[in-house]
C-alpha cells in the first residue's frame, strides 16, 4: 500500500469511527481520543487529516451523506413502478434498518443537530441539508402519486417528504429513550398507515365508507397502472 493509500485509509477509519462513536455518545460528549481509539490511529493521525473534532463531524457528514444515498438510491424500491407502492415500501425499507444496536440503526445528522443547532452553526446548516436533500428524494414520488390517483389537499409533496422524517428522526429518540427498536418499528409502522391513508388505500371511516374507499382505489390503480404500462411501451 503506498503512502496515499496509506492516508486514505486512516482518513475512512476516522470517518466510519466518528459515525459510530457519534450516534453512541453524541457529539458533545465525543473526545478525539474516542474517535481515535475507536479507529485504532493515534491522534497525530487525526490531525493529519483535521483541524479539529469539528472539521471531522462535517466531513463525517459528507461521509454519512455518501453512504447513504448509495443505500437508499440502490434500494429494491426504487424499482417499484406505482407511486404509492414505491412510497410504502420506502417506509417498509426504512423500518427493516432497524436492526442491531441503537448506534447502528439510528441518523449521525439527526443525533448531533438535537446537540449543536445554536453552538456550531456550519454543523447544524450540513445536519439540515443532508435531512432536507434526502426527504426532497422522496418529493417527485409523492408528487407523481398525487397527480395519477387524483390527489389534492392544503398539503404539498415537500410538506409530506418532511413529515417522513420528523416521524422517522422522532422514532429514534424515542428508541434512544426506551432503549429498543420496538417503539421506532410501531411508529414507523403508523407513518405506513398515514400514508396509505392520504391515498386512499385505507379508512377511518365506517366499515360502508372504507369499503367504498377500497373500491375507488382499486379502480383508479387498474387505470393508473394501464396508464403506466402504456408510458413503457411508449418508451
Amino acid at each position: 500500500m503506498t503512502a496515499i493509500e496509506t492516508q486514505h485509509e486512516s482518513k475512512k477509519k476516522l470517518l466510519e469511527a466518528a459515525v459510530y462513536v457519534i450516534r453512541a455518545k453524541g457529539y458533545t460528549a465525543t473526545r478525539v481520543e474516542d474517535i481515535c481509539e475507536a479507529a485504532g490511529l493515534t491522534k497525530g493521525s487525526f490531525f493529519h487529516h483535521f483541524t479539529s473534532k469539528e472539521a471531522l463531524a462535517l466531513a463525517a457528514v459528507e461521509h454519512w451523506n455518501a453512504a447513504t444515498g448509495e443505500l437508499f438510491s440502490t434500494a429494491a424500491y426504487r424499482s417499484i413502478k406505482d407511486p404509492v407502492d414505491r412510497l410504502v415500501a420506502y417506509v417498509d425499507f426504512r423500518k427493516s434498518l432497524l436492526e442491531g444496536e441503537l448506534p447502528e440503526f439510528t441518523c449521525l445528522v439527526g443525533t448531533m443537530v438535537q446537540e449543536i443547532y445554536e453552538t456550531h452553526p456550519p454543523l447544524r446548516a450540513a445536519c439540515d441539508e443532508s435531512i432536507s436533500s434526502h426527504a426532497a428524494t422522496l418529493e417527485p414520488d409523492i408528487a407523481e402519486a398525487m397527480r395519477l390517483y387524483g390527489v389534492t389537499g392544503d398539503w404539498t409533496p415537500r410538506s409530506l417528504a418532511l413529515y417522513t422524517q420528523v416521524v422517522i428522526q422522532g422514532s429514534f429518540i424515542l428508541a434512544k429513550a426506551r432503549g429498543g427498536p420496538e417503539v421506532a418499528a410501531a411508529s414507523i409502522d403508523h407513518l405506513r398507515r398515514y400514508i396509505e391513508m392520504l391515498f386512499g388505500r385505507s379508512g377511518i371511516g365506517t366499515k360502508a365508507e372504507t369499503k367504498i374507499q377500497g373500491r375507488y382505489y382499486r379502480r383508479r390503480r387498474r387505470h393508473v397502472h394501464s396508464d403506466i404500462d402504456r408510458h413503457d411501451a411508449a418508451g
